[in-house]
C-alpha cells in the first residue's frame, strides 16, 4: 500500500469493464400486471368515493379532523403486496360474499392504536401508545369501526365490483397471511391518512381477477340507449351504402380450357370451337361469381338476357 501522501498508481488494462449479465423475468402473458386505463380509471373513482366516506365516517367517531387522499392504484403480484407492508401491522381480512376471494384493509399499527385512544377519550397524543398487538376490547371496537368503513366501501365500489365482506379476522404478520397464492394478481389501492399533523399509508387489497371479471361483464350491459341508438344507426347506414355500391355484371358463355401453346398460336381468322351447348343458359357473373343463369334476348333494340334461376350455393 503507499505510504500517506505518497503517490497512488493506477493500473490501465485494455480489457472492457465487466458488465452483469441481464436478467430475464418470465412474463405470463395469461395475468398480466397492467389494469387496462378504462379499467384503472374506474377503480380510481370508487377508490376516491370511497377515501371521502372514510374519512368523514373516522372524523365522526374519533372527533378529530381526518382527511384521507388517494394515492394510487396498481396491479402487483400478492407477494409484492405482503412484501411492502410492515411487520408488524394490522391487516383486517374479510371474505366477499358469494366467493373465496378476500378483501383486506391494512393500517399501520400505529395508526390504529391512536384510533383506539381517541375512541376511549384519550389525548391522542402520536407515538404515546407503543406498538404491540390489540386487547380483546381494542380489537372489538376497531371491528364495529372498519366494518362500518366496508359498508362505505360497498357502497362505493357498487358500480365497479360486488365487494359486500365481513370480517374474519385479524391478522398482524403479513408473512403469516397466505390468503392467495404468491403470483396471484392483486390490486393494491393505496390511501395516505393525514391524523394531527402526521401522515400514514393504508391500503386496500383484493384479487385482481375479482375486479376484472366484474368489469369485463357490466361492458356490454353498460351501454346507454343512445349509444345503442347510435349503433342501430350506424349499422342501417353502412346497409344502405352497401346497396348503393356500383359492380360489374358479366354474363358469360361456359369457359373452355386451352393449352398455353394454342392461345399462343391464335392468330387473325383463326376459328375458336365452344363447348357451350345451345339449349344452355348462360352465366351471370359477378366478381368472378357465378350469380344466376340466363338466356339471351332483347329489350326493344336493345341486347338483353332474361334471368331463368339462382345459384343459390353461390349468393
Amino acid at each position: 500500500m503507499p505510504s500517506p501522501g505518497g503517490p497512488i498508481l493506477a493500473c490501465v488494462t485494455d480489457e472492457p469493464p465487466r458488465v452483469a449479465p441481464p436478467t430475464v423475468e418470465p412474463y405470463d402473458f395469461r395475468r398480466p400486471m397492467t389494469l387496462a386505463r378504462e379499467y384503472s380509471r374506474a377503480i380510481e373513482m370508487a377508490a376516491e368515493t370511497f377515501a371521502r366516506q372514510w374519512g368523514t365516517l373516522l372524523t365522526s367517531r374519533l372527533r378529530v379532523v381526518t382527511g384521507i387522499q388517494l394515492d394510487s392504484v396498481h396491479m402487483v403480484s400478492y407477494d409484492d403486496y405482503i412484501g411492502s407492508l410492515d411487520d408488524p401491522t394490522l391487516m383486517v381480512v374479510g371474505k366477499l360474499a358469494g366467493s373465496h376471494a378476500p378483501l383486506v384493509v391494512q393500517v399501520p399499527l400505529e395508526l390504529s392504536l391512536l384510533w383506539i385512544d381517541l375512541m376511549l377519550a384519550g389525548p391522542g397524543l402520536h407515538g404515546a401508545v407503543p406498538a404491540r398487538e390489540h386487547t380483546e376490547i381494542e380489537s372489538e371496537l376497531l371491528t364495529k369501526v372498519l366494518q362500518t368503513a366496508l359498508g362505505d366501501l360497498r357502497y362505493a365500489f357498487a358500480s365497479v365490483a360486488p365487494l359486500d365482506a365481513a370480517i374474519s379476522q385479524l391478522q398482524y404478520s403479513p408473512q403469516f397471511a397466505q390468503l392467495v397464492p404468491a403470483a396471484e394478481p392483486v390490486v393494491r389501492i393505496a390511501y395516505t391518512v393525514a391524523l394531527d399533523g402526521h401522515e400514514w399509508t393504508a391500503t386496500v387489497m383484493t384479487p385482481a381477477e375479482h375486479l376484472i371479471d366484474a368489469l369485463r361483464a357490466t361492458e356490454g350491459s353498460g351501454r346507454g340507449r343512445s349509444e345503442s341508438d347510435d349503433v342501430r344507426e350506424a349499422r342501417r347506414r353502412v346497409n344502405a351504402h352497401v346497396h348503393e355500391v356500383p359492380l360489374e355484371i358479366a354474363v358469360r358463355l361456359r369457359s373452355l380450357p386451352v393449352r398455353p401453346r394454342e392461345l399462343v398460336e391464335l392468330a387473325v381468322g383463326d376459328l375458336v370451337m365452344l363447348t357451350h351447348p345451345s339449349s344452355r343458359p348462360l352465366d351471370v357473373v359477378v366478381d368472378d361469381k357465378v350469380l344466376a343463369h340466363a338466356v339471351v334476348g332483347a329489350h326493344g333494340r336493345q341486347l338483353a338476357c332474361q334471368v331463368v334461376n339462382f345459384e343459390e350455393d353461390e349468393r
